[in-house]
């Protein structure tokens, strides 16, 4: 099926990308051939896809990807770019094409070394492809320094790269970046079409397609995660549970205990997952002996410092993602409560536990209810500026407790 299958909801978007894609193989072409490359083109050195979370704005960035790849013998018949089934689209998509580096982090921040790799990648010619792409998931990410190494590749592109940069929104990204990058904006889908995906690429029934992409109103990812996976829809119904706990001092303070904890013990699984093969792999490189009590060899404990350096951000980083995700959903439950209280007739997202948001929605008023949503978003701004995760989850307990 073409690459654009998976970009939900983003027709205006779609159509931008493969008319871009379709110049740049015209692009291509003419300079191969030695002919005259046409003036007017819809295709550009760098892009900036920016969108809410879970609009698809990789997804988007991966599917442009393919199709600047995109080798399928159809294209001399008129054929568009982005066939997905030639080689070009396939390895793209699977993430092994050699020219094409797609690049995400598991860290809080991506910095100056790597960005001066990528930009070396980015003076390369292609190898095997059409086109050197560097799609680059979490530009939000970037440090200012790293900010400003990319900024010299973006300002001055070798003829045959092509930057791609994800990012929820224009202001996350520096504006000497922004200014030279297409802009393009992706809206969250519908919720029917992201059910509707749910059911034609991951086989989920239609019913339980339906109320996860209800529940997570409209984020892909979450709502493909929340229909295949029974330990996350566990936490979603324990995280839904905490308004209906904070009566008192100490419900408040042993459900952000609760909470805290669950997000602590998300970060030790993926560690226990990573960390210990990332150290094996790492020290039988350098020379080490089997087993973890082997020696090492002389001068390597700076490297493997640095590795435990990655591994403590990593899971730093994973603790706070499992954090918000959880403060999403309360904010969505507050949401349907208001809703309710407000009689404006939206769809409720979680509409499994109507009976709590009645009871909440009857026990207060819509300005009660409004200071809890702000409430929550204090708790993820106080996350963000590195406050100590526990105090900013029992503050916000505390203020869903006085609403």
């Amino acid at each position: 099926m073409p690459v654009w299958d998976d970009l939900v909801g983003q027709d205006r978007v779609q159509a931008q990308l493969a008319a871009a894609a379709r110049d740049a193989d015209t692009l291509v072409t003419a300079t191969a051939a030695g002919t005259p490359v046409p003036v007017a083109s819809k295709m550009t050195h760098a892009w900036l896809f920016t969108g809410p979370p879970g609009s698809g704005r990789a997804t988007a960035a991966r599917a442009f990807a393919a199709a600047l790849q995109c080798v399928s013998p159809d294209r001399a018949l008129g054929g568009e770019p982005g066939c997905g089934f030639c080689d070009g689209c396939h390895t793209t998509v699977i993430g092994t094409h050699a020219d094409v580096e797609i690049v995400r982090t598991d860290l809080l921040s991506i910095g100056v070394k790597e960005t001066r790799s990528l930009v070396r990648r980015a003076q390369l010619s292609p190898a095997v492809g059409r086109w050197q792409v560097i799609v680059l998931e979490d530009a939000d990410r970037l440090t200012e320094g790293a900010g400003n190494v990319l900024l010299k590749a973006v300002e001055e592109p070798a003829p045959r790269t092509v930057w791609l940069l994800c990012a929820p929104s224009l202001e996350d990204v520096l504006p000497t970046i922004r200014s030279r990058c297409r802009h393009l904006t992706l809206r969250t889908p519908s919720v029917e079409a992201v059910a509707d995906l749910l059911v034609r690429r991951d086989g989920v029934e239609p019913a339980a397609a339906a109320a996860a992409s209800r529940a997570t109103q409209g984020h892909i990812g979450r709502a493909r995660r929340l229909a295949t996976d029974e330990a996350a829809r566990s936490r979603r119904t324990a995280v839904l549970r905490l308004p209906l706990r904070v009566d008192d001092v100490g419900g408040c303070l042993k459900a952000a205990q609760e909470l805290v904890d669950a997000a602590a013990e998300d970060a030790k699984q993926v560690a226990e997952e990573v960390d210990g093969k990332e150290t094996e792999e790492l020290r039988a490189a350098l020379g080490a002996g089997a087993g973890a009590g082997s020696r090492m060899p002389r001068g390597t404990a700076g490297v493997m410092k640095e590795l435990e350096d990655r591994q403590k951000r990593r899971r730093t980083r994973t603790q706070r993602d499992s954090l918000d995700l959880a403060l999403t959903d309360l904010t969505g439950f507050y949401r349907d409560v208001l809703a309710l209280q407000l009689g404006s007739g939206l769809a409720i997202a979680n509409e499994e536990i109507r009976p709590d948001l009645d009871r909440i929605a009857r026990a207060s008023g819509p300005e009660r209810t409004l200071r809890r949503i702000e409430a929550i978003i204090a708790c993820r701004t106080a996350l963000d500026r590195n406050v100590a995760p526990l105090l900013a989850v029992e503050a916000m307990t505390m203020a869903l407790r006085a609403g």
